[in-house]
């Protein structure tokens, strides 16, 4: 099962348009670079690398919005 996290996003043209933060537990990471997106039928796919060095999979459902952590990758 997908983990659930608190995700910030960049608001631009559109709602929600890329994550800029986000909360797993007590820690907070910085979104440094947006490495890929893509979309699937009903979510959003971002790989990012963070500010601590570390690469995740965020996934938003477009139906209600919620995110989840789907992959990490130690740098």
């Amino acid at each position: 099962m997908p983990m659930r996290l608190e995700v910030e996003c960049y608001s631009g043209r559109k709602e929600d348009e890329h994550p800029v933060r986000f909360r797993i537990g007590e820690h907070a990471y910085l979104v440094e670079e947006i490495l890929d997106q893509w979309y699937g039928p009903n979510e959003n796919y971002f790989k990012v690398l963070a500010d601590d060095g570390n690469f995740y999979i965020l996934r938003r459902a477009q139906a209600s919005g919620e995110w989840s952590l789907e992959s990490f990758r130690r740098a």
